[in-house]
């Protein structure tokens, strides 16, 4: 029994609604995807010599939240490393799950959810970022759409980890 409430996308609204219905819906995905698992399972990787484990995708969108709506949306200096990452371990928040705080990464990534959803709350699509990505700007249209793919994508990865660690499948 899942206890992350997951929401259908309407069928029909305006597209802003609709992109931040099926946003919300990849997010609760990977969180449903996590529920019930001790902290070991969640540190498990995939298969070798991946990395990949549910806790390092959850880490890697903590990372990817982050980017896109407080670096890129808002404007904010990030600084020179992430949340998990640092040029001496640029794939940080994969490789380093072995020893961290579950629940502390979890929260993190709420937080980072949350402040995502602030940064864009009430804005038209139309937006610009206030920062360039590889000297672009990005529409927070493009970011939505992006971010709805970047889930969708990961969440294929926690479908067949979640299944290699208790044998769980499902949407």
């Amino acid at each position: 029994m899942t206890t992350t409430p997951r929401i259908d996308p309407p069928f029909a609204a305006d597209e802003s609604t609709m992109l931040h219905s099926w946003l919300d819906y990849h997010r609760a995905t990977l969180a449903v995807k996590c529920e019930g698992l001790t902290d070991d399972q969640l540190r498990a990787r995939s298969v070798e010599p991946s990395t990949l484990s549910l806790l390092g995708l959850v880490r890697h969108m903590a990372e990817v939240e982050r980017q896109w709506f407080q670096g890129i949306l808002a404007g904010t200096d990030l600084g020179g490393s992430g949340l998990y990452w640092s040029e001496a371990e640029p794939d940080g928040d994969f490789d380093g799950v072995d020893t961290a705080d579950v629940a502390a990464d979890f929260a993190a990534w709420r937080a980072q959810v949350e402040l995502a959803r602030r940064a864009a709350a009430g804005l038209p699509l139309e937006t610009v970022g206030k920062s360039l990505r590889r000297g672009e700007e990005v529409t927070l249209r493009w970011i939505l759409v992006h971010m709805i793919e970047e889930y969708a994508r990961h969440n294929g990865h926690a479908d067949l980890i979640r299944e290699r660690v208790d044998g769980a499948t499902g949407e």
